[in-house]
């Protein structure tokens, strides 16, 4: 007889959570939701099947109860937007993650389930100075220095923490940056993601186009499908076992050269022109993570590609957002 295993889903509302709350249901998991978003965030879904709670994380409240008979969590919570929140937000960013980690943790190790799935990031590479990246790389960079960056890495520690002293197993996964179609949405300059960003933009018949820094920044974008899949692959094998993951394409594209591919979709007929503004004190110039560990003991890897995708994302956000 084949026992269905119950899989928690934290921030299961959001961009990421709702693609792997899919997948999951897809392959005939028990799927437990938790957000604090209301339950109607996810009414458009084609699969319902799956218990919801919304609920604030960084409450002093036990998830015990909620966390009863789980035998995964995947915890991808978390204070995260685009890059203009990201900085105006550096005390919200690290107090409400610290106090996510401490609930989740705390719950999962009382009882006594099987593994966290810790969904980290790529921006823990934040210093690094060696490309590309490898998991074994972060132990010989300098700390990130902005607030989300180094929450991410305190979820890290997280990890290695509670399994030391409580046995509590666990996986992290790092993304790198995430596209797709539902990709969540901040009003106002430099706080939506960068595609919606430069989508509202030349939609907007904003000329030139105005992009944060000099464009040079370089970005491995990968898609939410491929994410959600090497998420759910790194839970299900025993390889990924109190291991790391860059979950992350190979290939770079500079700010400026995606900036030049979304605008020739939108505006064929109309030379690419820019506008640079000055950005942000701290950015990351380069972004590359080498993702072989994942191929080799996973068997994961990419399979959508950003030219391919962009046009019907592009389209998309121009019918259903703006």
């Amino acid at each position: 007889m084949t026992i269905i295993k119950k899989v928690l889903v934290t921030g299961g509302a959001g961009f990421i959570g709702r693609e792997i709350v899919t997948q999951l249901l897809k392959k005939d998991y028990k799927v437990i939701v938790v957000d604090k978003k209301p339950e109607s965030s996810m009414k458009d879904l084609k699969y319902k099947r799956f218990k919801y709670y919304q609920f604030d994380l960084t409450k002093e409240k036990s998830l015990r109860k909620i966390m009863g008979g789980i035998n995964f969590c995947i915890h991808l919570a978390s204070e995260s937007g685009g890059i203009g929140f990201l900085r105006k937000n550096p005390a919200t960013i690290i107090s409400n993650n610290a106090k996510m980690y401490n609930n989740v943790f705390t719950a999962a190790t009382e009882e006594k389930i099987q593994r966290v799935v810790f969904i980290s990031s790529s921006m823990v590479f934040e210093m690094a100075t060696k490309f590309p990246s490898r998991e074994a790389d972060l132990k010989k960079i300098y700390i990130p220095q902005s607030a989300y960056s180094l929450s991410k890495l305190m979820g890290e520690s997280y990890c290695r923490g509670f399994y030391e002293q409580y046995g509590l197993e666990y996986t992290i996964c790092r993304p790198s940056n995430v596209y797709g179609f539902n990709r969540g949405l901040i009003k106002g300059a430099g706080q939506l993601h960068v595609i919606p960003d430069l989508v509202r933009k030349i939609i907007s018949f904003q000329y030139p186009l105005e992009i944060l820094g000099d464009g040079k920044q370089t970005r491995c974008f990968i898609h939410v499908s491929d994410i959600a899949r090497g998420i759910i692959m790194a839970m299900e094998s025993k390889k990924g076992i109190n291991e790391d993951f860059n979950l992350t394409s190979s290939k770079e594209t500079s700010i400026r050269d995606l900036a030049k591919m979304i605008f020739k979709i939108l505006r064929p007929s109309v030379p690419f022109k820019t506008r640079l503004t000055k950005g942000y004190a701290i950015d990351v110039k380069r972004n590359l993570l080498f993702n072989n560990k994942a191929k080799r003991l996973l068997q994961w890897q990419p399979e959508k590609v950003l030219e391919k995708e962009l046009p019907g994302i592009v389209e998309w956000f121009k019918k259903t957002v703006f």
